[in-house]
């Protein structure tokens, strides 16, 4: 037989934790990914300005693919079908609305008191349901669902924060959907369309809402509200 072999000398090294090797994408996979994030930003581009200039009518796949100077098979493989089109050019949208009011410079964004911020966040709000009426009425949800939408409760808990800084003795989450129903689209294409009122008076409500709210004074320089003193409201 054989002589057994000699046992192996153990190591005085300590034993760690084992390390995992991280894998990252290679250089062609992260160039495919960058390839197709700047397709489809420049595809939102496109459905963008098609809603911008002509509604949310006039939004199609093939309008999109044409506006974008690309094939309609591009549009269909990217988002599927109309619907997820529109969803995905309000999720763009609602990104950059949320990344302003988060993470901004102020007065929308961190760094200013909370009054000027609760007074900034309506009107950009307001500004952009204005801006983009055709597209958010499109997307509107079912009224069991508009509540529930991470959007919608994204900016409530948002509002909540503020009021508890400005009114602590309120009930900041009540109020919070008070000051809200102001800034729901279709009360927003209710009061423009039907009521013809010009944003600067729809801001300048919002401005006025926040300072009985929180009981502080209006800003001195307050926006206009595009009516003349004693004029009759519009509807």
């Amino acid at each position: 037989m054989s002589a057994s072999l000699p046992p192996l000398p153990e190591s005085r090294e300590p034993l760690g934790a084992p390390e995992l090797l991280e894998l990252g994408p290679s250089v062609e996979e992260q160039c495919l990914r960058a390839d197709a994030a700047r397709n489809r930003a420049r595809l939102l581009e496109a459905a963008g300005r098609l809603v911008a200039e002509h509604g949310a009518a006039a939004l199609t796949m093939e309008a999109v693919a044409a506006a974008a100077s690309v094939g309609k098979g591009t549009v269909f493989r990217r988002f599927g079908d109309r619907v997820g089109l529109l969803a995905a050019l309000l999720d763009h949208s609602e990104k950059k609305f949320q990344a302003a009011y988060l993470g901004g410079p102020p007065p929308l964004g961190p760094g200013a008191p909370p009054v000027e911020r609760l007074r900034a966040v309506g009107c950009a709000s307001l500004r952009r349901s204005v801006e983009e009426l055709d597209l958010q009425l499109a997307a509107e949800r079912s009224p069991d669902r508009r509540y529930t939408a991470p959007p919608w409760q994204l900016l409530h808990r948002h509002l909540v924060l503020l009021l508890r800084q400005a009114v602590p003795d309120a009930d900041c989450d009540l109020l919070a959907h008070t000051l809200m129903s102001s800034l729901d689209p279709a009360v927003v294409h209710h009061l423009t369309k039907r009521c013809a009122m010009p944003l600067d008076r729809l801001e300048a409500a919002w401005i006025d809402l926040v300072a009985r709210v929180t009981r502080t004074e209006r800003p001195a320089a307050g926006v206009p509200t595009g009516r003349s003193p004693g004029a009759e409201p519009s509807c």
